[in-house]
């Protein structure tokens, strides 16, 4: 089953249309994080679009439908983490959970061609999934106060996003440093030992 494939199954409740208020399962009242856990397959697939049409188009295209995790290992990577972090933000985040979930996205963004707005911004394109589902079931209006509250908890991960890019990215830096001075200190070594050599065939002559 291909990335995208693994969000399509169908869920009951999942892409419902009414402009009435939602209803959970005994007829109260749906809670926002109940509506939320109702549509997570759909707002799952939708932020996986988002965040693999972020790559270059042959790129999107083969992390959309390449199957096996062990040839499209970012794609997998990609999965596993926003399934993650949904349900951790679903849980209030907390952030020695949360924290390997991101990790999973940010460090491999971290080594491509992504400015540090465009290797987080995938966080925020959560936000923008879940207001266009609150838009189509025409509850916006209803989940106002909630969405505000969601939204907040998902800068507060996008934050969380940006620390991990960052260490990521000093730790790379570092690896650079460290392998130009340890080329430079090949190389110096290269030029004593040449220096040394020829500084003895120029003294042999005369100790003879």
């Amino acid at each position: 089953m291909s990335a995208e494939a693994a969000l399509e199954s169908p869920v009951e409740g999942v892409g419902f249309v009414s402009a009435k208020p939602a209803l959970s399962t005994d007829g109260g009242a749906m809670s926002f994080d109940q509506y939320l856990q109702r549509n997570q397959k759909a707002i799952l697939k939708e932020w996986f679009q988002a965040v693999v049409e972020t790559y270059p188009e042959e790129t999107a295209r083969f992390l959309k439908k390449e199957r096996d995790p062990f040839t499209n290992p970012v794609g997998s990577s990609i999965l596993e983490g926003i399934e993650g972090i949904f349900m951790q933000i679903l849980g209030g985040l907390p952030s020695d959970e949360v924290l390997p979930f991101l990790d999973r996205i940010v460090r491999v963004r971290a080594v491509q061609d992504f400015t540090p707005a465009q290797a987080v911004a995938f966080m925020f394109a959560l936000k923008d999934v879940v207001r266009s589902q609150t838009d189509k079931d025409g509850l916006t209006a209803q989940y106002a106060a909630d969405l505000v509250g969601f939204e907040r908890t998902v800068d507060r991960a996008a934050l969380m996003a940006f620390n991990i890019y960052m260490e990521c990215r000093e730790k790379l830096y570092q690896l650079r440093v460290d392998e130009i001075k340890n080329r430079t200190g090949r190389l110096l070594e290269r030029a004593n030992a040449i220096w040394e050599s020829r500084r003895k065939e120029d003294g042999s002559p005369e100790e003879s």
